[in-house]
């Protein structure tokens, strides 16, 4: 049996982790896939900051107006389908109190059996939307490492709700995995990024074995990289800056090019993300 074992917790959330929507969109296409039911959501006061993470409105149908509050929920397949399973945990990052609310969910996880837990990140970086979206793949753990052939991170800084999650998982004797996209920094972060979460479904299903439908990513990634190029056109700034980028990338992508010198990129693209508070929400 594979390490991660048979009922995975595939955990994304919104905010500082989730350049372009990337990950989101991840859990939001696996969500849909197939039917979910709740399991588990946390009390949204005892977590979020509604100045930061604001409440919404909306009508019904009957135009009677509805205020959703922010939440973060854990789900399970209705009805599985042979061979891992996979839970989803999402929602929005926390603003306070971390270490009760990923407690919280790892109780859960401990309660309902989860044997593996794999996080989605997403990040702004220099590279080019031109080429396959750059996954950095890693564990703490030696024997996911070893079984997958994935880095150990060597980062140190400030962290999301992703990293806390992973080292509580751990803790817990789950062991963990983590996918982390890079976002072209010159598409607007707000913009949905079906190239990138296509990327992070890609390696996912290498990481699980488990496929998921994704013929309509497929699609709108094409339509992405099409729109971008097409205003490139018209700038050629920005279109010398992409061949930059391009190059850059081709000479990471030779043979000469190793996976330490990669792995230690990845490093410093975490590293400059973190100037400041403001920069954390994405």
């Amino acid at each position: 049996m594979d390490v991660l074992g048979p009922r995975i917790v595939i955990a994304a959330f919104d905010g500082w982790n989730d350049a372009g929507e990337a990950a989101s969109a991840a859990i939001e296409a696996l969500r849909t896939s197939t039917e979910y039911d709740l399991v588990h959501s946390v009390d949204p006061e005892l977590y979020f900051d509604y100045q930061y993470t604001r409440p919404s409105t909306r009508m019904d149908a009957e135009g009677r107006r509805q205020l959703t509050w922010p939440e973060a929920g854990l789900w399970r397949p209705r009805n599985p389908a042979p061979g891992p399973e996979f839970w989803l945990l999402t929602g929005a990052e926390p603003a306070r109190t971390w270490q009760a609310f990923a407690s919280e969910f790892i109780d859960v996880a401990l309660r309902d059996d989860i044997t593996g837990f794999v996080t989605l990140g997403a990040m702004l970086s220099d590279v080019p939307h031109t080429r396959p979206i750059s996954i950095f793949a890693s564990s703490q753990n030696e024997q996911v490492r070893e079984a997958h052939g994935l880095e150990r991170s060597l980062y140190e800084g400030p962290v999301g709700i992703l990293t806390v999650f992973e080292h509580f998982a751990e803790n817990a004797g789950i062991p963990t995995a983590g996918l982390w996209a890079s976002v072209p920094h010159y598409v607007a972060s707000a913009t949905p990024s079906p190239k990138v979460t296509l990327a992070l479904l890609d390696r996912l299903e290498e990481l699980t074995g488990v496929d998921v439908d994704r013929q309509a990513l497929r699609t709108e990634a094409a339509a992405w990289e099409a729109s971008i190029d097409a205003a490139a056109a018209d700038d050629e700034d920005m279109a010398e800056y992409i061949r930059q980028l391009e190059r850059t990338r081709d000479t990471w992508d030779s043979p000469e090019a190793s996976g330490d010198a990669i792995a230690q990129a990845f490093e410093r693209y975490l590293r400059r993300r973190d100037d400041g508070p403001g920069d954390r929400k994405r």
